[in-house]
């Protein structure tokens, strides 16, 4: 993050961005649609008591309810109307990403612009009201059964009226965001699905922050170990920050043709390839998967027919288990894999630079190029997952050994800077367009005079 805001310090001046009134308005309207997001994240659910909620939750902290609780900013932990938050969408996403590549139709949309982008983006949509009613429902059937500590219910009158009014507002709830997301990315700054994310995950940052420090001043933790914490999760960072930049340049060269009298083409550009190519996917799949053991044993531990074998798995799956961290780094290390060669496809690459005429130099068009852009993909992948493990690994140990009650790392650090990164590019973006049209309006302005 630091590298981005120096490179917009350097490149942009103060006084460019008071002129700029067009990025202003996209800033603020990107600033009052977070802020609507987070008073919707306290409007309770009606029906539901809040306060055994809490309890349950706090209960199944180590589950997939933690980490789906820290992804709403606390929202599924009061139970409100924007508990789901946007996971559905996102989930929808993925599923009709993964389907344009394996269906042949879904393909062939895929490939048709602008018009086959906004085909896709329908359907992920209808998927997202499937996905968000399926897990709706779950919920209220799931809220009608669970007991607090006290034996308390979490729903003050079950039945089929409150499952129905809890669907329709959960789900009410994610088609709001998802509009509102969509809002942000056309009339904002930055992809407005990533950043309500992201202003979910901010959100519990200060809190976080204000107990390790507070820690740190009673006692609890050794100053001299806060201090070295703080120092460690800066360096975490600028390593988030050096490999999500990180990129492989293929050059592509381009023969000289004659058209007429003139010669065109012969220039040379770079096809940009990312270390990182799965981005945050890897971790977030590989945490639902190994979290549910964890969950189900969370909720069944009252019951007395439990299987015993559920409850040892889930023990050994307890975050900073040893064999919870071995499970971990395997699933992240297969989901990089498969979701790279789901969204880079080495042989129509190759093709379509064919068809264009362009090459690699030194490499035969056709299979030839695809077999080397295929080995390149699998080391920048190898590359990738062990950053993805690293990173992610890191807070396991720190909380298993060193019970810091601080979650940095992982996937919600890598949230956090990839969106800042984004933000930040898209800032400068908007920036420099402003300062090329004011540059085009002097020289009109000139001309004319002239």
């Amino acid at each position: 993050m630091a590298s981005a805001a120096e490179q917009l310090a350097s490149s942009i001046n103060i006084g460019a961005f008071a002129k700029a009134t067009e990025l202003q308005r996209r800033i603020w309207f990107t600033l009052g649609a977070l802020i609507v997001y987070r008073i919707g994240t306290y409007i309770p659910v009606p029906g539901v008591d809040a306060r055994v909620m809490g309890q349950l939750l706090a209960q199944n902290q180590g589950g997939i309810l933690g980490m789906f609780d820290m992804f709403s900013g606390g929202a599924l932990g009061r139970m409100t109307v924007l508990a789901l938050n946007i996971m559905p969408y996102i989930s929808a996403s993925i599923i009709v990403q993964l389907m344009s590549s394996a269906i042949p139709t879904l393909e062939a949309i895929k490939k048709e612009g602008e018009q086959g982008r906004k085909k896709l983006n329908q359907y992920t949509r209808y998927l997202t009201v499937l996905i968000a009613m399926f897990q709706a429902y779950g919920i209220a059937v799931g809220l009608e059964h669970l007991r607090a500590a006290a034996a308390a219910s979490a729903v003050v009158d079950p039945g089929y009226f409150f499952r129905f009014s809890c669907v329709v507002t959960l789900v009410g709830g994610t088609m709001f965001l998802m509009w509102l997301g969509e809002q942000i990315t056309s009339r904002g700054v930055g992809n407005g699905i990533s950043l309500i994310i992201f202003a979910g995950i901010v959100a519990n940052l200060p809190h976080a922050l204000a107990t390790l420090f507070q820690l740190g001043y009673t006692g609890g933790l050794s100053p001299v170990f806060v201090v070295l914490f703080l120092v460690l999760a800066a360096a975490v960072i600028a390593f988030i920050v050096f490999m999500e930049q990180a990129q492989r340049r293929v050059v592509i060269q381009y023969p000289k043709r004659q058209v007429g009298m003139r010669m065109t083409g012969g220039e040379s550009t770079h096809m940009p390839l990312k270390v990182n190519t799965a981005g945050v996917i890897p971790p977030i799949f590989a945490s639902s998967v190994l979290l549910i053991p964890v969950t189900i044993s969370g909720f069944a531990s009252g019951k007395a027919n439990m299987p015993h074998w559920l409850g040892f798995l889930a023990q050994q799956l307890g975050q900073g288990r040893p064999l919870y961290m071995l499970f971990y780094a395997a699933m992240i290390l297969f989901f990089s894999y498969f979701y790279a060669a789901v969204a880079f496809n080495p042989q129509e690459t190759a093709d379509n630079l064919r068809k264009q005429g362009g090459f690699i130099p030194g490499i035969r068009p056709g299979a030839n190029t695809s077999d080397y852009l295929d080995r390149i993909l699998v080391r920048l992948t190898t590359i990738g997952a062990l950053y993805l493990v690293v990173v992610c690994l890191l807070p396991q140990i720190l909380i298993s050994r060193y019970n810091v009650p601080f979650y940095f790392g992982g996937t919600s650090l890598i949230i956090i800077v990839s969106v800042t990164m984004d933000t930040v590019t898209q800032i400068q973006s908007h920036l420099l367009a402003h300062q090329y049209e004011g540059l085009i309006r002097k020289s009109r302005g000139r001309t004319r005079a002239r």
